[in-house]
């Protein structure tokens, strides 16, 4: 039987049901990171036996290509695996609802994740444009490529077609990996989010390789406040629309002037990037946490969603998050 954690839980300690063994947070991890290997290699195995039997040329890694669409979409298709794994191992190991990764609710609260949406839309592209402009200002070029070109109508069509299809289930995947199942292990053996929220933003900030000092600090800032956004809202809808839409449009970019192949990820962000990138997100974080506030949003497991008989989880200031000018929400 699946079991939910008790009323007044946090989102960090939704994998803290009467369920909960010391083993069960290690070994789903490593479930996780096995499955996530096999069925990643179980990818590429095949894509190389395909690439082999129609003789397609290899790139630099003697690995088959099948040109810039299908390879970025292979690429995205398995780190987009990792959503419905994460959700299985909820269930299949610690026993409990796969929905208890999205939110305190149990699901994924869609008006919400909509709103976030639209606020994060219209900032990514302000920063963008401000990124732009600061690069310009101290001769550092620009955020599309100076030898770029437009690719025409009919590839930016195909490009952009897999790009909606694919990139927002790999954004929502990778927060259900980092702030979803990573944040909730490290949660249920300790009452405090932070060492979750760090652990994973390290981990989050590694995986994207390593470019610059500069933007090793940007994707680790981005994995602390969307981590802390993920428990200050309950959720991880914030978290999802902001990744999202940044990978929308930088994906969009990438497939109107035939970037899709290139190997620069944020990880490689000049110190120009990640200024700019600082302050959007900052701003983002305080008009959600407003937001959610005014709102009331649910931040803690209600008693309706618990186990009757079960008691109250600790919350509040054992938690030890910062407050932006907001009240108390429980």
């Amino acid at each position: 039987m699946l079991r939910t954690a008790p009323p007044g839980s946090p989102y960090h300690r939704l994998g803290r049901t009467d369920r909960h063994r010391w083993w069960r947070p290690l070994v789903g991890t490593l479930a996780l990171l096995a499955s996530a290997a096999v069925v990643m290699g179980f990818l590429f195995v095949v894509a190389a036996i395909v690439g082999e039997l129609t003789n397609r040329p290899n790139d630099a890694d003697g690995f088959p290509t099948f040109g810039p669409i299908p390879d970025t979409a292979l690429l995205i298709v398995s780190l987009a695996l990792l959503l419905p794994l994460v959700l299985g191992t909820a269930w299949l190991v610690q026993r409990r609802p796969a929905g208890t990764v999205s939110s305190v609710l149990g699901r994924l609260r869609w008006g919400w994740l909509g709103r976030c949406l639209l606020i994060a839309t219209p900032l990514i592209i302000v920063m963008l444009a401000g990124a732009d402009l600061l690069l310009g200002l101290t001769d550092e070029g620009s955020v599309v490529e100076p030898a770029a070109t437009w690719v025409g109508w009919p590839e930016f069509a195909a490009g952009l077609l897999m790009v909606l299809l694919l990139v927002p289930i790999q954004a929502a995947a990778e927060e259900y990996a980092f702030r979803g199942w990573l944040v909730q292990a490290v949660g249920a053996y300790l009452r405090t989010p932070w060492p979750g929220i760090a652990l994973q933003a390290v981990l989050f900030a590694a995986g994207h390789g390593w470019g610059t000092a500069w933007g090793f600090l940007d994707l680790a800032f981005m994995g602390v406040l969307l981590g802390w956004l993920t428990i200050r809202t309950g959720g991880l809808e914030a978290a999802i629309a902001l990744h999202v839409v940044n990978n929308l449009i930088a994906f969009t970019l990438a497939a109107a002037f035939g970037g899709l192949t290139a190997d620069e990820t944020m990880a490689d962000a000049p110190w120009q990037l990640v200024v700019v990138d600082v302050l959007a997100l900052s701003a983002y974080a305080l008009v959600i946490d407003r937001l959610a506030a005014r709102r009331g949003l649910a931040t803690v497991v209600p008693p309706a969603l618990a186990v009757p008989g079960e008691p109250p989880a600790p919350t509040g200031a054992e938690l030890g998050l910062p407050s932006v000018g907001v009240e108390s929400r429980g």
